[in-house]
This record gives C-alpha cells, structure tokens and sequence, in this order.
C-alpha cells in the first residue's frame, strides 16, 4: 500500500529531533556548568541514543517500509514503547531542558511552580504505577484491534497519533522503574519484578495471536507489495515473533537486575535503583 503523506514525514521528524538534541546538549552543558557532578555524561548518552532511536522509528528511511511490512511496523513499536522510553528517562531530560529553556530569572518562579501543591497533585495521579501499568498496555491492545490498526495504516495523521501513544505511555510505564529522579508516586523496589513480569503477559498473548494465527489479521498487508518473498502470513508470525521475544527480554532483565539488587548485601545505606547514574 502506498502512504504518500509519509514521503514528507522524514523531514519535520528529523528537524524535531534534531532540534530537541540541540536544546538537550544546550541544557546539559548549562547545567555542568553551574553544577559540574549534577549531571553524567551517561546520562547525555543515554538521552541522544534514546532521541536517536525515536528517529530510527519516525523519520528514517525505516518508516518507507511500515506498509508493506508488519514485522517493520513492530519494529517501531517496540522501539517507541520499550526501547526508547527508559534510554529517554536515564537521560533525566527535565533539568536540562529547563536549564536551555528558562533563563536564570525564570527558572526559581518555574521551579516554585512546579512546587506548587496544586500541580504536585495533579502529577500524581499519571505518575501512579497503577496507571503506568495500564496506560501501555490499553494503547497496545487498543491499537492492535484490526479497525483500529487499519485506520492507522490509512491515515498519516492516525499513524501519528499512534506512534505519539506508544511513547508517552512507554515513557509513564518505565518511569517507576527508572526512577532517574524522585516522583510523586513511588513503589517500593521490590514491587518492580512484578510489575515488569506482568507487563510481559499481555504482550506475550497479543505475540502467540499473530505467530499462531492460520489467517492475515490486518487486511492492508494483503495487498501490498512483498519485499524478499515473505508471504503475508509469514510477515505476520515474525512481527509477532518479535515483539514476543524482544518485549519478554527487555522487561525481564531489569527486573532480573533489580531481583539481584534487592537481594545483594547493600554498599550503602543508601536505597537502590536501577540505572540511578550520579
């Protein structure tokens, strides 16, 4: 199927990403500057692979094969929802991004504001890892409903509603795992393994439909031109492959690695967390 509204979609997404990174660096350096241990250059790391990645799904020449593969389209997804968030998150990006974009005379009433009980409460509640949990895990079911997908296989502006939800909600799920700095709402650590299994078992289910289906479930790939003999059915069992093996490791090795903290003898007083870098 041809979507010639993706043919200019490379351009404002490599623009935004592109210019984001330039805001992040200006920030970070701002922010060495004034407090050289308050940020980590694995941290800026972390942010520009985690930026780099979102390019990968949205603005490079990957997007020109999302129609005509599956496997392509759950590549994205798994980049936007799995991969890209937590990388995002250990960059810490909101001091650095207040630090480019406020000046030193905005910055204390910026700060006081988001100090404000108000707005604390209001941050509170999409910050719960209960809603975490569930916000990827709706959008995930939701959009992989045939009709739905479909839509946005036939809209560019759907496809981008679509990959927008896949961020943010991947961003709100990794939040209480990463924890790169203190929130308003916080579980304790030894919730995350559980947290992080659970998440594995709808996506687990949603894979073995695709991989054991006998039929094409989203009729567009049907008729769309095959890239290396791969026969619908055949792209449809190695998109869900994908998402059954990648999605399975990536949130099960923190969750390993968190395990282990908890049950290793602490350095320090001081709680653990993972990818806490100083």
């Amino acid at each position: 199927m041809s979507h010639p509204a993706h043919a200019t979609l490379e351009i404002p997404a490599t623009l935004a990403a592109a210019l984001t990174a330039s805001v992040y660096l200006r920030g970070w350096l701002r922010l060495r500057r004034d407090f050289p241990n308050a940020s980590s250059v694995l941290r800026l790391v972390s942010f520009m692979v985690g930026l780099f990645l979102i390019w990968v799904a949205v603005g490079s020449p990957l997007t020109a094969f999302q129609h005509r593969l599956l496997t392509v389209h759950m590549v994205q997804h798994v980049l936007l929802m799995a991969v890209a968030p937590p990388l995002i998150l250990i960059g810490a990006p909101a001091s650095p991004l207040r630090y480019a974009i406020a000046g030193r005379a905005v910055r204390p009433a910026l700060e006081r504001l988001l100090r404000w009980p108000p707005i604390r409460r209001l941050r509170r509640l999409p910050t719960h890892p209960v809603v975490c949990w569930l916000a990827p895990i709706v959008a995930l079911i939701a959009w992989h409903v045939p009709a739905v997908f479909e839509l946005g296989l036939r809209s560019a502006w759907w496809h981008d509603v679509q990959s927008a939800s896949f961020f943010v909600t991947g961003a709100l799920f990794w939040a209480p795992v990463v924890q790169s700095q203190p929130g308003p709402a916080t579980w304790p650590r030894w919730s995350m393994p559980l947290y992080l299994f659970a998440a594995t078992l709808p996506c687990d289910a949603l894979s073995a439909f695709l991989v054991f289906c006998d039929r094409v479930v989203y009729p567009s790939y049907l008729s769309a031109p095959r890239l290396w003999n791969l026969s619908p059915l055949g792209d449809q069992q190695c998109a869900g492959a994908l998402m059954w093996v990648s999605v399975t490791l990536i949130y099960l090795l923190p969750a390993v690695v968190i395990t282990i903290q908890l049950l290793s003898p602490p350095r320090t007083p001081a709680r653990v967390v993972i990818y806490e870098v100083p």
